[in-house]
C-alpha cells in the first residue's frame, strides 16, 4: 500500500525580519498560507529507508546525500524508537529549488506525516512537530500546512482560521535565491523589525489584500541585491492585469500576485508566461 500527499508551496504573505540576535537567529513575524500546488510525496513499506526523486526539478536534488526528507524520517524513527523507518519515498519535484516556497520543508513534513500514518506510529501532533523541527524553522509550519502566524524563529505558531481563500499567481523567474546569501545581504544593512501586526478588522478577501498592502517583506531588498532577476519578476507581476498586490515570498526568488477571483488569476498567469519562467495560478489557504 502506498500513501500519497501534496507537499504544498508555503507563501509568506508578509515577512518582518529583525537584526540577528545573540543566538545567531533572526527574529521574524509572518502570516503564512499554503497553495494548492506543490510537490507530490508517496510512501510505501520497504526493507530499508530510501528516496527516489523525479519531476521537472528533481535533477537539482540528484546526489544530495542528506535530503531533508531523509533527515526528517530518521528523526521520526528515532522519536518512535524504531531506527530508520523501513519506507521507500518517491518525491515528484514540481516546485523550483531555492525558491522561497518552503519546498524542502514541505516535502519533509509530508513524508513524516505519511510515514507515521503508514507505520501506525504512536506519536501525537506535538511529537510530529518536534520531529519536523530538525529540518529547520519552517519544518513545523510545513508539517501543519495551514494558515498561521509565525513569530520567534518562525516556529512559534498560532493558527489563523479566519484567513479566506486567496486567488494568486506564483512566478519564479528561473533563478535560485539562496537563503543564506540573502540573510547575509540583509545583515549588511538591516532595515526591518520583527513586529507582528494585529490582523485586519475584516477578513473578507478584498479587505485582507488591502491590509497586506501595508505590510512588507524585509528580505525583498537584500534578495534583489543578491539575485537581480527577481526585480524583473516583480515588475511583470505588478503590471499583470487584475493584480491587486505583488510581493516576494520568503527569501525569494518566487514572487506572488493576489487577484480578486480565479478567472483573473488564470488570465494573468497566461500573460506572464515566458521561456524559463515557472508560473502557476493557485489558491492560497
Amino acid at each position: 500500500m502506498a500513501l500519497t500527499g501534496l507537499a504544498p508551496a508555503k507563501i509568506n504573505l508578509f515577512l518582518h525580519v529583525g537584526p540577528v540576535a545573540a543566538d545567531g537567529y533572526h527574529p521574524l513575524a509572518s502570516l503564512v498560507a499554503f497553495a494548492d500546488v506543490g510537490d507530490s510525496v508517496s510512501v510505501t513499506r520497504a526493507d530499508a529507508l530510501s528516496l527516489a526523486v523525479t519531476g521537472p526539478f528533481g535533477g537539482a536534488l540528484a546526489g544530495e546525500g542528506d535530503n531533508l526528507i531523509l533527515r526528517g524520517l530518521r528523526a521520526l524513527g528515532g522519536a518512535a524508537g524504531i531506527g530508520a523507518p523501513p519506507v521507500a519515498v518517491a518525491l515528484d519535484k514540481q516546485l523550483p529549488i531555492a525558491a522561497g516556497l518552503g519546498g524542502g520543508s514541505a516535502d519533509a513534513g509530508t513524508a513524516i506525516r505519511l510515514a507515521a500514518q503508514l507505520l501506525a506510529l504512536d506519536l501525537d501532533e506535538a511529537a510530529l512537530e518536534a520531529v519536523a523541527g530538525v529540518v529547520g524553522a519552517d519544518g513545523p509550519m510545513c508539517l501543519r500546512a495551514r494558515p498561521a502566524w509565525a513569530t520567534g524563529r518562525g516556529d512559534d505558531l498560532r493558527d489563523e482560521p479566519r484567513l479566506p481563500p486567496l486567488h494568486a499567481v506564483l512566478l519564479n523567474p528561473g533563478v535560485a535565491s539562496p537563503t543564506g546569501a540573502v540573510y547575509r545581504a540583509y545583515d549588511d544593512a538591516p532595515k526591518g523589525d520583527a513586529g507582528c501586526p494585529s490582523g485586519p478588522a475584516d477578513w473578507s478577501p478584498a479587505a485582507v489584500i488591502d491590509w497586506l498592502k501595508a505590510q512588507r517583506n524585509d528580505l525583498e531588498a537584500p534578495a534583489l541585491r543578491v539575485t537581480p532577476g527577481i526585480g524583473e519578476a516583480l515588475a511583470a507581476m505588478q503590471v499583470a492585469p487584475g493584480c491587486r498586490l505583488t510581493r516576494m515570498s520568503g527569501s525569494g526568488a518566487t514572487v506572488f500576485g493576489l487577484f480578486d477571483d480565479a478567472a483573473a488569476a488564470e488570465a494573468a498567469a497566461g500573460v506572464l508566461q515566458r521561456p524559463g519562467w515557472w508560473v502557476r495560478p493557485c489558491v492560497l489557504h
